[in-house]
């Protein structure tokens, strides 16, 4: 058993933005040797992502309370119309 464990390599995990179209074939042709495996992210973590990049980015964060304000005077304005 000794032996088997020996001959495990480490798995590492890197994410790559990719800069040319080009690469992404490279990379296929890479997972079709048995050599990497591809991950995508789901939509829901793309989004989660992307949330918070702009959150980090955004020093005026918006509580849950302000948009709950925010929406309360928005439809008591469209009842007056």
């Amino acid at each position: 058993m000794s032996n088997f464990i020996s001959k495990q390599k480490a798995l590492e995990t890197i994410q790559i933005d990719i800069l040319d179209p080009k690469v992404k074939k490279l990379l296929q042709n890479l997972a079709d040797l048995k050599l990497i495996t591809i991950r995508r992210k789901t939509k829901s973590k793309e989004f989660e992502s992307i949330l918070e990049n702009f959150r980090s980015k955004n020093n005026n964060y918006i509580s849950d309370s302000e948009i709950i304000e925010e929406i309360e005077q928005t439809r008591s304005k469209r009842i007056e119309k």
